[in-house]
């Protein structure tokens, strides 16, 4: 509770910029984790991509044995058995029209469901394909618009930044539903493109205090464009964190509560996506988009000449938050 008060006061100055090196190695390590989930797993596509046929009934002395074992038994190799409360929901590989008919009527015949009550959907791959390059068409309009606005608003060295920790939190959250297995479905999507708009958010608020602080950078000044970077980012810190919090909180009641207790499995396909992304997209915020962005700008000529004068004359050790925005 004091590392939470002193934190919340401002009292704390943690150096992110300084620890550059463990963030890279962390996310390093996260993304070559997901990319080999990607490589090695795939992505569990749903029927909306794919293609193929779901099946929706109410049995309530079924279960998921005997619903997988019922569809197996008419010839369907992989069904996914979904449940909500009473409600049952199949998805199998493209059928044929007789295979469709043998399955309702094994299923009307086993739980003793009328055949017009058992819902059949037919979903064809063309649908799907049409679904995916809307969707690619929807991320590359989004990352331009973030790229002209990041540029006109602030410069093309924050764009970078921000791009780079939009498809850092993409590939995470993507290896995610790579090993656990989660079906990835248009909500998946819509969640996906959330997450993207959240991390956006986070990264302008630490983008704006920075650009503030450090435009009172001059020959004259006694802090690096480092430390300068530093000290906006502490300043953000606790907004930041409140924000994540009181956002990701309700999200996560939808993914254990939600999914787990009340049986609404169709919602995790969405909240999966945002909670993931919510915490990695504060972490890319802080921990990769603000140093990635110190690295490039250290290296222009201003900052250069700003370090050299600082380090010859010993004034380039890390003060506190007070003094740096003093002396800015």
């Amino acid at each position: 509770m004091g590392l939470a008060r002193r934190l919340y006061r401002g009292e704390i100055d943690v150096d992110f910029v300084g620890k550059w090196r463990l963030w890279y190695s962390l996310s390093g390590l996260l993304l070559i984790v997901s990319l080999a989930g990607l490589l090695i797993n795939g992505l569990n596509l749903g029927v909306e991509f794919k293609g193929g046929n779901v099946f929706s009934f109410s049995a309530p002395s079924a279960s998921i044995e005997t619903v997988r074992e019922t569809f197996r038994e008419e010839g369907v190799h992989q069904p996914i058995v979904q449940t909500a409360g009473n409600r049952w929901r199949v998805t199998t590989e493209t059928l044929s029209e007789g295979t469709t008919n043998q399955v309702q009527t094994a299923i009307s015949k086993t739980y003793g469901v009328p055949a017009d009550q058992v819902d059949i959907q037919s979903i064809g791959a063309s649908w799907g394909g049409e679904v995916s390059n809307k969707a690619w068409i929807g991320l590359a309009v989004f990352m331009l618009a973030i790229i002209l606005y990041l540029s006109m608003a602030f410069e093309p060295k924050m764009a970078l930044a921000a791009i780079v920790a939009l498809i850092h939190d993409l590939v995470i959250t993507a290896g995610v539903y790579a090993w656990s297995g989660f079906e990835v479905t248009p909500a998946t999507l819509l969640g996906f493109l959330t997450i993207l708009g959240y991390s956006l958010y986070d990264a302008v608020v630490v983008f704006d205090m920075i650009k503030e602080v450090t435009a009172k950078l001059g020959h004259t000044s006694k802090m690096t464009y480092s430390m300068a970077a530093n000290n906006a980012l502490n300043h953000t810190l606790i907004r930041s964190l409140n924000t994540s919090l009181v956002a990701i909180l309700p999200v996560a009641a939808i993914l254990f509560i939600g999914t787990t207790l009340l049986g609404a499995g169709t919602l995790k396909d969405l909240s999966l996506a945002l909670f993931v992304g919510m915490i990695v997209g504060t972490y890319s915020s802080l921990c990769v988009a603000t140093p990635l962005l110190v690295t490039l700008k250290e290296r222009e000529p201003k900052y250069q000449a700003i370090a050299k004068r600082l380090a010859s004359t010993g004034g380039g050790k890390k003060g506190s938050k007070s003094a740096a925005v003093a002396n800015g």
